[in-house]
């Protein structure tokens, strides 16, 4: 009901529109979005962006008067085996980018395994390797925000809270994916894992997921339960960032796309289901 509307900011990931930013910041503009969430710029990575290209950025970033939900980092999406300080190094890396885009937040992952490897097995090295991570985040005052991505510790609900009440830090906090936890056969994520997690949830990232395929489809058609996790989240008190996430076109080195068409689809998509549970965005 309109009388018990609330608001929240809309975000959404500037390479799934285009490489270039001046294009990614258009179209997230025409959509109603004051914020983006930058994962990569020019076909460069985040984390590989030279102190020109930030500048440039944020000069593009100030120009439209766009402002940045989070840096989707790729830290902690690689193989748990390797040096754990490698991670911290790139971590350090980012934490620059995000004070250079006018963000304290960073999302991360929970590490993959090699081929043959239980995940059982790796959950000491995930946890100390968070725990460093958490560390360097505390003392640089950015927060990270932990991705429920398929086939890292963190893809299922129980593990996703296994890691953040392990590594007990104010500085690693969740990110809400329902395609993701679809996509690793969480039949119902919203009923399997919403309850136990909102303690710790920060940010919320659109995107949907068939089970009987693994497809990636707009929020509302498939099977991750999105419109219940919306309603509970305004229920909830939620205010923060929605951040569209539509992988609606192939994948690419670095990571999912859609192009400006499907990436508007995908916004209207959701501002559907907001729209039917009293949710608005600014």
């Amino acid at each position: 009901m309109a009388d018990s509307a609330v608001t929240w900011t809309l975000s959404g990931f500037g390479d799934e529109i285009d490489p270039d930013p001046a294009i990614q910041i258009a179209v997230l503009k025409a959509l109603g979005a004051q914020h983006i969430e930058v994962r990569s710029a020019w076909g460069t990575n985040v984390v590989d962006l030279d102190d020109a290209q930030l500048a440039t950025f944020a000069a593009l970033l100030k120009e439209a008067g766009m402002g940045v939900s989070a840096v989707a980092s790729p830290i902690g999406k690689v193989d748990v085996a390797l040096d754990p300080d490698l991670e911290v190094q790139r971590l350090t890396r980012i934490i620059r980018v995000a004070h250079a885009l006018g963000t304290d937040s960073i999302r991360v992952f929970s590490f993959f395994r090699g081929e043959g490897v239980s995940v059982e097995s790796t959950r000491d090295a995930v946890m100390t390797r968070l725990r460093l991570l958490a560390t360097e985040a505390e003392r640089e005052n950015v927060t990270l925000l932990h991705e429920n991505e398929k086939d890292i510790y963190g893809d299922t609900p129980e593990r996703v809270l296994d890691l953040v009440e392990s590594v007990g830090s104010p500085a690693l906090r969740l990110a809400w994916d329902s395609a993701n936890f679809v996509q690793v056969g969480v039949q119902n994520p919203h009923d399997d894992g919403y309850a136990m997690l909102r303690p710790y949830l920060d940010y919320l990232q659109v995107k949907d997921a068939v089970a009987a395929t693994g497809g990636v489809v707009p929020a509302g058609e498939g099977d991750g339960q999105v419109l219940k996790t919306i309603t509970a989240l305004k229920d909830d008190g939620y205010t923060g960032f929605a951040s569209l996430e539509p992988h609606l076109d192939e994948a690419h080195a670095l990571g999912g796309f859609s192009g400006p068409e499907a990436f508007g689809q995908a916004a209207r998509a959701f501002a559907g289901l907001l729209a039917e549970a009293g949710v608005s965005t600014r």
